[in-house]
């Protein structure tokens, strides 16, 4: 006898982005009807929100397993110390402490996961162990909505321009000797359309993001600089964002093909806050022209054998 798998009970979040899925188990494996439903909840919403899923790190890895393939978990830092979980990348309170020294780096930027790579994952798949009582929310932002809400003249230039991505200290930071020497020995550099087409919408992206754009291609960088900050005040409309209070259970799964998003900045050392990622493999970028992205350093961003 075959059971009949239960409906999923989806929740939107907000006008644009985010749902919250319920009626699932995620210590349990997935029916293939489920996958369905979540991956196209994905697609629509661009990320999901599941809430008291206390689950393991096998639990994690079948998880994303049936969405697709696990990366290493980091091009540059190290998964958690564990040599049977190298896809597993840590998200701690004090994870920058190793990377930027001094007092200026204070607010994360927006960005989408490690597009300095030339295909970077297409999905990314965090879970909360331990929450602060206060503060630490996440937030992201649909950019298609955002290409969307530009005026069709601006459609129609980002639409023609590329943009290098990079690995590379946010303003007012500066790189601790390690950093230096992971980005030295492990370099990513990639030029990518600044408009994305999704590969399994069809929908058009805004595809840049201050945490790893470093400038416009075959513009002047004043221009770069002018251009760059009117793309990244769509991304951060507010009508476009979501934001997801954390707690422990909760995992948040997103299209990082169609979202940017945004690390807390109000963390304290008075409460400790874990969390654990596993990012998917990505394809590489393709523009409206049908021009795909170039690797100008490094190599592709694969999944483990």
């Amino acid at each position: 006898m075959t059971l009949a798998t239960p409906t999923l009970d989806i929740r939107p979040q907000s006008g644009w982005t985010g749902a919250e899925i319920h009626g699932v188990d995620l210590t349990a494996p997935l029916h293939d009807e489920q996958v369905a439903a979540i991956r196209q909840a994905l697609l629509t919403w661009k990320v999901v929100f599941f809430r008291d899923q206390f689950i393991s790190h096998d639990d994690h890895l079948r998880f994303a397993r049936a969405f697709g393939a696990p990366t290493p978990a980091h091009p540059l830092f190290d998964a958690i110390p564990d040599p049977d979980y190298p896809t597993i990348y840590p998200i701690f309170r004090d994870r920058f402490k190793a990377r930027f020294k001094g007092s200026g780096f204070d607010k994360p930027n927006w960005h989408a996961d490690v597009t300095a790579a030339v295909n970077p994952p297409a999905a990314s798949i965090l879970r909360a162990e331990v929450i602060p009582p206060y503060g630490g929310d996440t937030q992201w932002s649909n950019t298609v909505a955002a290409y969307e809400g530009l005026s069709e003249p601006l459609r129609r230039l980002a639409d023609g321009l590329r943009a290098v991505h990079r690995f590379s200290p946010p303003d007012g930071a500066t790189a601790t000797d390690d950093y230096e020497r992971r980005v030295t020995n492990r370099p990513l550099l990639a030029e990518h359309p600044v408009v994305r087409v999704h590969p399994e919408t069809g929908e058009k992206a805004l595809y840049v993001n201050p945490g790893f754009t470093s400038h416009l291609v075959d513009v002047s960088p004043h221009e770069s600089r002018r251009l760059l900050g009117l793309f990244y005040d769509e991304l951060a409309r507010t009508e476009y964002t979501v934001r997801f209070k954390w707690e422990p259970g909760s995992v948040a799964f997103w299209d990082n093909r169609s979202t940017v998003h945004l690390a807390p900045s109000d963390l304290t050392l008075d409460h400790d806050r874990r969390l654990y990622r596993v990012t998917l493999v990505g394809d590489v970028p393709v523009g409206p022209d049908g021009r795909a992205s170039v690797a100008l350093d490094g190599e592709p961003f694969e999944a483990i054998d």
